[in-house]
């Protein structure tokens, strides 16, 4: 029985799963977009998402929760000075990705499919990217264009029953 289980295996243990889901978590944020198969974009959707969710917050509780999911390892340089690099996976979703997306209530992601298949099995792809939303206070809402609509006829007014005599 499957009860309470989510999620796909990927044919992978759950050590890389959970590795591989990482990786992209960080890739993403890094990049912006990445490409990858459309199974493992649908299953990377979700965590993404928690994870800006979690930032919006900007809380040293949240930094440390994400900091603990992803295992961010370029938070110091590789050389031995252990200076701080300039600007870690984790420090970039909460100084540059999380304010991008504060007042907006989630659906942070967007998949697009590609056409072209992957070579080696043919697997559908698809291009996983954050959403771009500019932050910008003085522009106006977008209006519909084109020829507005007529007015509604106002509703037949009942007409007072004549009082009986």
């Amino acid at each position: 029985m499957r009860h309470r289980v989510f999620g796909k295996q990927l044919s992978r243990d759950t050590e890389h799963r959970k590795a591989m889901r990482r990786n992209q978590a960080a890739s993403l944020f890094e990049h912006g977009a990445i490409r990858t198969t459309v199974v493992k974009a649908k299953e990377l959707r979700p965590f993404v998402e928690k994870l800006i969710t979690m930032a919006r917050k900007n809380t040293l509780a949240a930094r440390r929760n994400v900091i603990s999911v992803l295992r961010d390892r370029a938070m110091v340089d590789k050389d031995d000075t252990d200076q701080l690099a300039e600007l870690s996976v984790v420090q970039k979703l909460f100084s540059e990705i999380a304010p991008r997306y504060a007042t907006r209530p989630g659906g942070y992601t967007r998949i697009i499919h590609i056409s072209d298949r992957r070579i080696g099995d043919a697997g559908k792809q698809c291009v996983l990217q954050l959403v771009e939303e500019a932050v910008v206070a003085d522009e106006k809402p977008a209006t519909k264009t084109g020829k507005p609509r007529a007015p509604k006829a106002p509703k037949a007014a009942k007409a007072p029953k004549a009082a009986k005599k």
